[in-house]
């Protein structure tokens, strides 16, 4: 299925952002999905040369629906490592959280809060970033992940969908 919907969208094997984008926005039309989308586009993109290949797409989704916890914890902290430099920061979570917002639309319920995303990263660096220094590391994401036992819920969740 998934390598009928690549092909089909995408015949040469190969998307860029823009049409990631456009194919992302199909499933989220009740919101703004196009900054999360850009941000799932570059955890895709491995190599940084601005297109997902097919072997990308799977490879991520294999992660994603397969992989251990260990790897999905990666997969997720690359991310919301937006600059990539090895830490996320309450600018880079604050970020992922309003594109989440944005994508989910204004027809939530119940009604989201303006300040919902601040307080969401508040709350997360409560919890991950141990040694309050403002920045979370690898080692404190995955550490706050495993002791999370939401987290770790619905990452099994993940398992159940293939």
């Amino acid at each position: 299925l998934v390598f009928y919907f690549f092909f089909q969208e995408c015949p040469s094997g190969v998307v860029n952002e823009e049409t990631f984008k456009e194919i992302y926005s199909q499933f989220f039309p009740q919101g703004d999905s196009t900054t999360y989308a850009h941000f799932l586009f570059n955890a895709f993109d491995t190599d940084h040369n601005g297109s997902v290949s097919f072997e990308d797409f799977v490879m991520g989704l294999s992660i994603l629906l397969r992989g251990t916890v260990q790897e999905k914890l990666n997969w997720a902290f690359n991310l919301y490592d937006i600059n990539k430099d090895g830490y996320i920061t309450k600018e880079e979570m604050l970020d992922i959280m309003k594109a989440i917002y944005d994508m989910m639309g204004k027809c939530t319920y119940p009604v989201l809060k303006e300040d919902a995303p601040r307080q969401h990263v508040e709350t997360f660096f409560q919890k991950m970033d141990k040694n309050k220094d403002g920045v979370v590391t690898i080692d404190e994401f995955i550490e706050s992940c495993q002791k999370d036992e939401n987290i770790m819920r619905s990452m099994q969740l993940f398992e159940n969908v293939i």
